[in-house]
């Protein structure tokens, strides 16, 4: 193989016979080597096909901050994924890794965990990606000897879901996106508010939507009978959310034919309550 660029000793771009552009790397494989020499095939850890020019650039880029062990780490753990979940994932799941094991590793080590607010919706309808994720921590404490916590699991799963490549087609995403207005309208009419775009609560609201759209477009809704004491709970302690919860209910029904489940109603009282809370207070 050809090289077309070099990004550190370590790592470089490469064109095979075919003019097939990959990224190839290997502790020294590029030392003293320049443009236009061919790789030495033994010295060669991994390979994966590059999907554009700008994926090599920011891969480039990210090269300049981040250490090779974590690039490497993180094409194992996308492999790993890939394999666990038997799915392919979007090639961009290797940049968003690579960065966000890079800095949450370097948090950690300065005391610095951050935790992640949607973690228990995330273990609970997500188990999949959850379970795979927290192999990921078991390779990542491995390599960099350290050990992060349950909430980088959670954060992980997220960038394994959004990377599955056949969640992103477009009669799919507009679908979604339709869910999400409707429900977002939903609220809005219910307490008369308008929202904060820009808050942090709405943007939770709005993930969790995102995640529930998808789950009702796949007939993926969680039906185990759910925690029916702490619906119970939330219903009394979140009266108006309840009321507001029970009309996108039957939206829901009348659509789509879905019926929510007591997990899926707790969990929006309980988002409802919070970004209705916040808007009005301002």
């Amino acid at each position: 193989m050809e090289i077309k660029k070099i990004f550190n000793n370590n790592v470089a771009l490469t064109e095979d016979p075919t003019q097939t552009e990959m990224v190839v790397m290997g502790k020294g494989l590029a030392f003293q080597k320049k443009v236009g020499d061919q790789i030495d095939a033994d010295k060669i850890e991994k390979t994966f096909i590059t999907p554009s020019e700008s994926f090599a650039d920011k891969l480039y880029e990210l090269l300049d901050e981040i250490p090779y062990e974590i690039i490497s780490l993180s094409k194992d753990i996308t492999d790993m994924a890939s394999n666990e979940l038997d799915t392919t994932l979007n090639d961009s799941l290797y940049l968003a890794l690579s960065d966000h094991i890079h800095f949450a590793v370097g948090r950690s080590k300065n005391g610095l965990p951050i935790k992640n607010a949607l973690m228990w919706e995330v273990k609970k309808f997500y188990k999949a990606e959850y379970q795979v994720a927290r192999k990921a921590l078991d390779m990542i404490e491995h390599t960099t000897g350290v050990s992060l916590p349950e909430d980088e699991a959670a954060s992980i799963a997220l960038h394994l879901f959004n990377a599955r490549q056949d969640s992103s087609g477009m009669e799919e995403t507009m679908a979604m996106t339709a869910i999400v207005h409707d429900v977002t309208s939903i609220v809005k009419y219910h307490y008369g508010i308008d929202f904060d775009e820009g808050s942090m609560n709405y943007n939770r609201f709005i993930t969790h939507l995102r995640y529930f759209a998808y789950r009702i477009l796949r007939g993926e809704l969680n039906d185990d009978g759910g925690n029916g004491e702490l619906y119970e709970q939330v219903k009394m302690q979140y009266p108006e959310a309840y009321e507001c919860s029970k009309k996108v209910q039957a939206y829901m029904e009348k659509r789509y034919q879905k019926q929510m489940t007591k997990d899926e109603l707790t969990y929006f009282m309980i988002h409802i309550h919070r970004v209705s809370v916040r808007e009005q207070a301002k």
